[in-house]
Order: structure tokens, then sequence, then C-alpha cells
């Protein structure tokens, strides 16, 4: 089986970026302590201080909808909707 990788592209509005960082560490540590999950990091833009990039590692597909059918994400939108300007999902395969 390939493992799923998942890059997530915010543009962050300028007064809530840091906020914004501080709910990604949390997500990305609770992301980390579930199954399945191989990497996630929070990166942020060096050229570009309102861009905050997710780098998401997933055993196989079933953990990646395991992630995403969590509590954890059923309440994510609401913390933070207001705070971005744009989301860009990426996913891929990794062999």
């Amino acid at each position: 089986m390939s493992r799923i990788m998942t890059v997530v592209d915010y543009e962050v509005k300028p007064q809530h970026r840091d906020a914004f960082i501080e709910v990604a560490k949390g997500h990305a540590a609770r992301s980390r302590a579930q199954d399945g999950c191989q990497q996630f990091d929070v990166l942020l833009a060096n050229e570009d201080p309102n861009r905050v990039l997710f780098i998401e590692a997933w055993r196989d597909q079933g953990a990646l909808d395991a992630h995403r059918d969590s509590p954890m994400m059923a309440q994510a939108p609401g913390t933070h909707q207001d705070w971005v300007v744009s989301r860009k999902i990426t996913r891929c395969t990794a062999d």
C-alpha cells in the first residue's frame, strides 16, 4: 500500500496569524497521536508571513479517513474559519 501525503496551504489574515499558528500546533500534536499518522508538520513560509502549510503523511487512505472523520476535525472549521483568506489542499500518493 502507498502512504497518503497531504499538503494544506493556508493564507491567513495578518491579524489572526499568531493565533492560527498556535491552534495549528495543537492540531498537529493531536494528529500525530492518531493511529496511522506518520508525519504532521506546520511550516511557516519564509517569503510570506501569512502563509502556513501543513505537511501530513498517513499510512493509508483508511488512516486519513479516520482522521477526517474524527471529532477533532468536526470542530476545526469553527475554530479558525474567519481567520483564513484561502485554503488549498493537495493530496499525493507516496510509494
